[in-house]
């Protein structure tokens, strides 16, 4: 009995910096994003004035980790259509992990005014003013929200101002009367954003912890446009810490 114990606590205690994803399917995924920056790089030499071009490489080149070059794809985004500027939320992650913190902090800013009932940007707002500013005036300086928005931002943003624990959110959806399709998205989001929050306030080995449960979650990498992307932004964060430290 005690033995049994001991192995099911060995098996919770997995090194959270062993990676979800087989090294077959990361190898596949990069080959996939390889080709469509060549791809629509040709395109982009053909055509210059395409944005829909510069759009789908500079996902492909944050995807691979190559910010400041997704950076510059999406600002030409913006400079080929103007009418881009408020919602381009990926320009804003871009400029975050660009370490563009300033930047990004001002897109969401301007995004809140696009839409002011998605709290997911306020979130993004408040990294970009922890890392921009420090955590105190990032908190002082948090977004308001009035209007209902999708589980479990409401109860993330709590986390944030200091009113709930990351254990509270995930029981709180584990809790929840949903299906267990629902459950699996919340917990995506929940496992994503605790995991982002703890690297935002320098608690690596915790952020990579909740990291990979968002990276190992089955719903994400298919679930659509936006929670696919975020599952890009939660992978390669996840592998950045986890990605041994030179000496």
């Amino acid at each position: 009995m005690i033995r049994t114990l001991l192995a099911l606590v060995l098996i919770s205690l997995l090194r959270a910096d062993e990676h979800p994803l087989t090294a077959e399917y990361r190898e596949i995924m990069n080959a996939g994003l390889d080709d469509a920056i060549q791809k629509y790089g040709e395109l982009i030499a053909s055509d210059p004035k395409s944005v829909e071009s510069y759009s789908m490489r500079g996902d492909a080149l944050f995807k691979r980790g190559q910010f400041a070059k997704a950076v510059a794809d999406y600002e030409k985004m913006v400079e080929l259509d103007e009418k881009l500027d408020a919602g381009h939320w990926r320009r804003g992650i871009a400029y975050f992990y660009a370490g563009q913190y300033a930047k990004a902090a001002r897109q969401f800013e301007v995004y809140h005014s696009f839409d002011d009932v998605d709290r997911e940007n306020g979130i993004w707002r408040y990294f970009s003013q922890a890392k921009a500013s420090g955590l105190d005036k990032a908190r002082v300086g948090l977004l308001k929200y009035v209007k209902d928005d999708r589980e479990p931002f409401p109860a993330l943003y709590q986390l944030f101002e200091g009113k709930i624990t990351p254990e509270k959110i995930l029981e709180q959806v584990k809790a929840a009367k949903i299906s267990d399709d629902d459950r699996t998205t919340r917990l995506f989001y929940a496992h994503l954003y605790i995991g982002l929050n703890s690297a935002v306030e320098n608690r690596p080995e915790e952020a990579l912890k909740y990291l990979r449960e968002a990276v190992a979650n089955k719903w994400a990498p298919d679930g659509g446009f936006g929670p696919s992307y975020m599952w890009h932004v939660g992978r390669v964060h996840y592998e950045e810490l986890a990605r041994p430290k030179k000496k």
